[in-house]
């Protein structure tokens, strides 16, 4: 089969074309498997669509379904106009709902609409968290060191919560810097979209960053977001590593 492998700020998938929906839950296993696969976070099946550009499948590394990923969005975006020559601007539906993007070579905004839910703020084991909903569920904590970001806790909090997990530093009111858990890949990855997306629009929420800010995950990488007419957009570089023929098992 033709694959396609692509990296945005850290956060690495499997793109390729279907004509129709099925369960590919143990293909997603089996290309995601950084040993004796390609190896990626997850993987994304572009489909067609009557009304929109196209939708998509999106599977975690471990095979489950995910509604959305903010960085799958923008590869699948930078995939379906480089490859698929779909016009720059499109729209196409995710889990999530419709999610509209826009790609300048290998810059990509998406906007992640309108915020679904956020919950009031609670503790737990001496630390303030808060729930908040930009695609897929995000806990989101407010440390005064990223490095100060714990693993296990993370683990913990993730089962609980059934939600990803994210540290945040504020550096200032157009910075900030953030390390994700990721339900799905069950551990730490590069970079999240829709993570950085909650701790961007809780820190504006308290009034702590402006309407647009950058944003650091662990790969380094600047991503910026913006908040604008109660909506979520954020932008940054795609790139396509490499495309294959891959051999299935």
């Amino acid at each position: 089969m033709k694959i396609y492998k692509y990296c945005a700020n850290g956060n690495d998938f499997v793109i390729f074309n279907e004509q129709d929906k099925a369960d590919r839950s143990m293909l997603a296993k089996e290309l995601c498997n950084r040993y004796e696969g390609v190896g990626a976070d997850g993987m994304i099946v572009i489909l067609p669509h009557e009304k929109y550009d196209f939708e998509w499948d999106f599977y975690n590394k471990d095979g489950s379904k995910a509604l959305m990923c903010g960085n799958g969005s923008r590869a699948a975006a930078h995939f379906a106009h480089h490859v698929n020559k779909v016009q720059n601007e499109m729209s196409f539906l995710s889990g999530a709902g419709l999610i509209e993007a826009k790609v300048n070579g290998d810059l990509v905004e998406v906007c992640l609409g309108k915020v679904r839910f956020v919950q009031e703020k609670f503790m737990h084991d001496g630390i303030c968290w808060q729930l908040c909903d930009t695609g897929v569920p995000h806990l989101v904590h407010f440390c005064e060191d990223i490095n100060t970001f714990d693993k296990k806790l993370c683990s913990k909090l993730r089962q609980k919560y059934n939600a990803n997990v994210n540290f945040a530093q504020i550096l200032d009111e157009t910075h900030l810097k953030v390390r994700t858990f990721e339900r799905g890949v069950e551990d730490e990855t590069l970079a999240c979209g829709t993570g950085m997306g909650a701790c961007f629009y809780l820190a504006h929420l308290d009034k702590k960053v402006k309407t647009s800010a950058t944003i650091t995950p662990k790969s380094g990488e600047n991503v910026e977001f913006r908040f604008f007419d109660e909506k979520l957009y954020f932008k940054a570089k795609v790139r396509c590593c490499f495309e294959a023929h891959y051999n299935l098992s």
